[in-house]
């Protein structure tokens, strides 16, 4: 039978028996919209550019996810710098130092695989706890000898999809000093946390003793835009500037403290913790925090039926808000609070796995 995509009813035919040929069960719906958008795209006059551009951006992306998904449950932080910088640079020791000590508690450290701070992060954590995810360049940019061979190198062509690979894959975020590209990086990072586009995760800026990239950086923040209403104050908590490693690295691992992850259920954001929220604890919580709660309060609860279809975390503890969808900044000041409450006993070094107990 010949098949013309454009008749009604046609492609939900086609890929219908195409997944019952390959015997699909799981993420079946997902699967049926990624061939019926496939199949539409054939029906259609696009140029053989745009073309070229989906299929070569979905074959870099199924690349990826192949590679990180043997690795999806550790933890792991992206490390973000020039490429430029020298070994002889007093942040090239900063950023080998800050991913050794990370690697000592469990987390593998994402580098955008060239020269410069990307091979220092690399150096510090070692080849059993590196990822590289490298941008093919016609210059400047290629794998180092740390990640080079190793089957957890990803190279792509497309700045978009490595920059969605080192954002998706990374529970938290160290950002050295650097150029056009490190800039770009970071204020990605943080408009996607403060949008809610990304869940909240640590973001911390780090210099060498002495260094005056960040806060320089900061200075112009605070003059030419937070002075003129272009970011809320409270959205300044979503960063970490600092000089010191130690402080780095318990920015980053002691987020995970007791705050586990969250989710959205309808309209009600859960929040996942290590450790039960006391009922004062809770009390203090919602007259601390009643500003980022559309309505109603902050509740403790059990696993939604979503959650329980999805086996999503169902040993870990849950707090449920109607959210405002704006207050991001505020919501990772909520979640430092979750993270300093007596309750929340230091749960030591464990993955996101070993936590949820799944």
């Amino acid at each position: 039978m010949t098949y013309k995509p454009s008749e009604p009813g046609q492609i939900d035919v086609l890929v219908t028996q195409i997944l019952d040929q390959l015997e699909v069960v799981n993420n079946r719906d997902v699967l049926r919209h990624l061939l019926e958008t496939a199949i539409t795209i054939a029906d259609s006059n696009f140029q053989r550019l745009d073309l070229k551009i989906a299929s070569d951006s979905l074959r870099e992306l199924a690349n990826a996810f192949r590679v990180f998904e043997p690795y999806h449950l550790q933890r792991k932080i992206t490390l973000f710098g020039s490429a430029r910088t020298s070994p002889s640079d007093p942040t090239y020791e900063v950023a080998r130092e800050v991913s050794r000590q990370l690697s000592k508690r469990g987390w593998m450290t994402v580098t955008g695989a060239g020269l410069g701070i990307m091979q220092a992060g690399l150096e510090g954590a070692g080849p059993e706890m590196s990822f590289g995810v490298n941008i093919k360049l016609p210059h400047e940019q290629f794998a180092n000898h740390i990640i080079a061979n190793d089957p957890k190198l990803v190279s792509m062509k497309y700045f978009f999809t490595r920059k969605l690979m080192l954002v998706k894959e990374s529970h938290g975020f160290v950002v050295m000093p650097g150029g056009f590209g490190t800039l770009d990086e970071s204020f990605e990072i943080l408009t996607l946390i403060q949008t809610g586009k990304a869940v909240p995760a640590p973001v911390v800026l780090l210099d060498a003793e002495g260094g005056t990239y960040w806060h320089a950086w900061e200075r112009f923040l605070k003059q030419e835009a937070i002075s003129r209403g272009f970011i809320s104050p409270p959205d300044q908590s979503l960063y970490l500037i600092t000089h010191d490693v130690n402080e780095a690295v318990d920015e980053i691992v002691d987020f995970y403290r007791n705050y586990h992850s969250l989710r959205f259920v309808g309209n009600k954001l859960i929040v996942r913790t290590n450790f039960c929220v006391t009922d004062e604890e809770l009390a203090q919580l919602n007259e601390n925090f009643s500003d980022i709660c559309l309505e109603g309060e902050i509740n403790k609860v059990d696993a939604t039926p979503q959650e329980v279809a999805d086996n999503d975390y169902l040993s870990l503890f849950r707090l449920s808000l109607t959210f405002n969808q704006v207050s991001h900044g505020r919501l990772r000041s909520f979640i430092n609070a979750l993270n300093r409450l007596p309750s929340a006993i230091e749960p030591g070094i464990v993955t996101a796995g070993e936590a949820s107990g799944s």
